[in-house]
């Protein structure tokens, strides 16, 4: 693949590689096992809530979760923890 092949993000990536910002891991082993279990608690649904919502907001939601392709409540607690963790984008212009 040349260059001229790439998307932006790709090409943006290999600039960076060229630019000499990425740098080997000494304990790579260790990170992997650290993101790991960040992984494992972030998915881990130990807990059940029961909400109330407007059957409209429902249908919304469920709407999206067909587009995206996955159960909408997996969306629900996909959209809160990114809320709680403070990575929610909000779109509107």
């Amino acid at each position: 693949m040349s260059k001229s092949e790439l998307n932006d993000n790709e090409q943006d990536l290999l600039d960076s590689y060229e630019a000499g910002e990425w740098q080997s891991l000494d304990n790579l082993e260790q990170e992997i096992q650290t993101y790991s279990e960040y992984a494992q608690a972030t998915f881990k649904k130990d807990k059940r809530v029961n909400i109330r919502i407007s059957l409209k907001d429902l249908e919304a939601i469920q709407k999206r979760a067909l587009e995206e392709g996955l159960p909408y409540q997996t969306l629900i607690s996909s959209v809160l923890h990114k809320y709680i963790t403070g990575r929610l984008v909000d779109r509107t212009p």
